[in-house]
């Protein structure tokens, strides 16, 4: 298995392997704090994709990317990727205001 060293590229390959066969298709997270390193793989056993950072900044692309597969998986694989972004979803959803101690 080779890693993917652009970003860019993963997503847009993962994705496609994705719609190519979304019954088959798994996308798997592992992050090994003691060497600080995050690895992404989407394989459907036949092809793996694999994508290796010890960024901490990239988090944020993960974090898109989560919500792209999300989308992906709950809406079908023919859902318009276009409106999808990370953190602009979470902002969206109204605060809950709860019983909790008042600052």
């Amino acid at each position: 298995m080779v890693y993917i060293t652009e970003w860019d590229k993963f997503v847009e390959q993962s994705i496609e392997l994705f719609r190519a066969d979304p019954d088959s298709t798994r996308y798997v997270m592992k992050y090994r704090h003691c060497d600080g390193k995050l690895v992404l793989k989407v394989t459907d056993n036949r092809q793996c994709l694999k994508y290796k950072t010890d960024q901490a900044q990239e988090a944020k692309k993960m974090e898109k990317l989560n919500n792209m597969f999300f989308a992906l998986m709950a809406r079908g694989p023919d859902v318009d990727l276009s409106e999808v972004t990370g953190k602009e979803q979470m902002d969206a959803q109204p605060s809950k205001k709860g019983r909790g101690r008042k600052q």
